[in-house]
């Protein structure tokens, strides 16, 4: 009855029951491991997985109307973005390793159903039988296994009688000397456990640069738009200077030459604007890839992001560099597994050493028959068969083991000088970043000086022009200086909003919120103090 009603059981499952099972131990898995350090925990499910709350949902076929804001844009990035549904999936399925690790561990029942048909010269016969039972490793090593075989004949001519056996077995055996502890028999099962942890902190620290990424695809793509805006207003200011001069030659108050290098300038101006109109459309079009959208999808990005960043406080950081240092060894996530790795490789030595050892293995088992004919449940202890013995394997030729265990202590040499390598980049990274956003604050101000400068340069060019006091090449060269800086501007602009961004990504205190988006900054300064 045991048997048909295991067969029955495992017959009712379907293969969404299997898939739900496996979803349901990854994601407690999950719940069980993620801690506070790691962020906030949201958009991590895998996309054939129902959605936790927190997480960010869009309509597969949905296309931005008309203007996509860069909220929108971060949104929909992390909702459909084919890198970072990979990155869920490699924690998905790092997770799912660590439940068969984990299975090993369980007790896990088996059950099997045979049918024969025998047939000789004095009669024919048909039988069926079966077994259940369950095998289990313990976390010393110990294995453990029982079950009981029941067997059914009818014979189909002579006697009709129904024959009934069945056999009780069991069996242990226990390591005493090599793998006989805790740790090197669940070796394996801790390292799965800690692959996990590892994958928690790349996934957090992958959010992070996904969206600093995500921030500089639209900024460097409203960078583009700002110089195709650039581009037109100074081909129209060089085509109304063009017609000045055209009217001034004719007047002959302007030497032909001069109208002729105006429209020179006015005509390279137009190239030069066909050229960043194309720059644009290209560079909008990566974005549209970057995001998962299609490519032929016709929306803009918002331009008022830029003004919004033109009006937040730009200035140097006013804090010690040594504090943003300490700030990621202290938090760095990548850090902390590099430390970890280094304890993995120290552990393996002693696992390493371990199976240099003899092995010596204490075994039992035994097996009991029921009574003969339709009794099965009677079983003959006393005439059962007990065995018990030990199984010692000398440690002879321990060629391959040996080599294992040196080539572990190399790793493990090979992974402390890894983590003190990490450390170092760790704070170089930190140390150029802080140089970087100082650099950006301070050529941010130089251009907008120079911007205002540039400004005014054409404006009394023109008057001076007007007057007869200068040339057609002097506000040829003015114009061209406010072009230069007004893209210089714009650009420094978003070097800075990036370094930032870089900056407090690399020391580990950006904080990604559950709508893909980072917390204010200015809350951000406060963690450096």
């Amino acid at each position: 009855m045991a048997v048909l009603f295991l067969l029955g059981w495992v017959g009712c499952k379907t293969q969404d029951d299997y898939k739900a099972q496996a979803d349901e131990e990854v994601y407690s898995i999950l719940d069980e491991k993620w801690r506070p350090e790691h962020g906030v925990k949201a958009n991590y499910r895998i996309s054939d997985v129902a959605g936790d709350p927190n997480d960010l949902t869009f309509d597969p076929n949905w296309i931005p109307p008309d203007h996509l804001t860069l909220a929108q844009a971060v949104a929909i990035a992390t909702a459909r973005s084919r890198q970072y549904q990979s990155q869920k999936e490699s924690l998905y399925t790092t997770t799912l390793n660590l439940t068969l690790q984990r299975y090993d561990f369980v007790r896990q029942w088996f059950g099997t159903i045979d049918g024969r048909y025998t047939r000789n010269a004095e009669d024919e016969s048909v039988g069926a039988g079966g077994q259940v039972g369950f095998e289990q490793l313990l976390a010393d090593g110990t294995q453990i296994g029982a079950g009981i075989a029941i067997d059914w004949v009818q014979l189909l001519t002579g006697d009709p009688d129904t024959s009934l056996g069945s056999v009780l077995s069991g069996s242990i055996s226990k390591p005493l000397l090599r793998g006989s502890t805790k740790e090197v028999v669940q070796e394996n099962l801790t390292q799965a456990e800690r692959n996990v942890l590892y994958q928690i902190r790349t996934f957090s620290r992958y959010r992070k640069e996904f969206v600093v990424s995500i921030v500089q695809g639209y900024l460097r793509t409203l960078q583009s738009q700002d110089r195709v805006k650039n581009a037109q207003s100074n081909y129209t200011s060089l085509q109304a200077a063009y017609e000045e001069s055209t009217l001034r030659a004719q007047a002959g108050k302007l030497a032909p030459m001069e109208a002729a290098q105006t429209e020179q300038q006015m005509l390279q101006a137009r190239d030069n604007l066909a050229g960043a109109e194309r720059t644009y459309q290209q560079a909008l079009d990566e974005f549209k890839l970057l995001l998962s959208l299609p490519v032929d999808a016709q929306f803009e990005l918002d331009s008022g992001v830029l003004e919004e960043l033109s009006l937040m406080r730009i200035a140097e950081p006013n804090f010690p560099v040594d504090n943003a240092v300490q700030i990621a060894l202290e938090n760095r996530l990548d850090l902390a597994t590099a430390f970890d790795q280094l304890d993995d490789a120290r552990r393996k030595v002693e696992v390493a050493a371990d199976a240099l050892r003899a092995q010596l293995d204490l075994v039992a088992s035994a097996n009991v028959p029921s009574t003969p004919d339709t009794d099965l449940e009677r079983l003959r202890f006393h005439e059962g068969t007990y065995n018990a013995g030990l199984i010692l394997d000398l440690p002879l030729n321990k060629k391959t083991e040996a080599a294992a265990y040196r080539r572990a202590l190399i790793s493990c040499l090979q992974a402390q000088r890894d983590y003190e390598l990490t450390v170092d980049e760790v704070k170089l990274d930190i140390r150029n970043a802080y140089r970087s956003l100082i650099e950006a604050a301070r050529r941010h101000q130089i251009q907008k000086n120079s911007l205002e400068l540039a400004q005014e340069r054409v404006n009394s060019t023109k008057m001076l022009l007007q007057a007869g006091r200068a040339q057609s090449r002097d506000l040829l060269d003015s114009q061209d200086s406010l072009l230069s800086a007004q893209n210089d501007t714009t650009s420094t602009l978003v070097n800075y909003m990036l370094a930032k961004l870089n900056f407090y990504r690399d020391i580990e205190i950006l904080n990604v919120k559950p709508d893909g988006l980072w917390e204010p900054l200015e809350k951000t300064d406060e963690k450096l103090f």
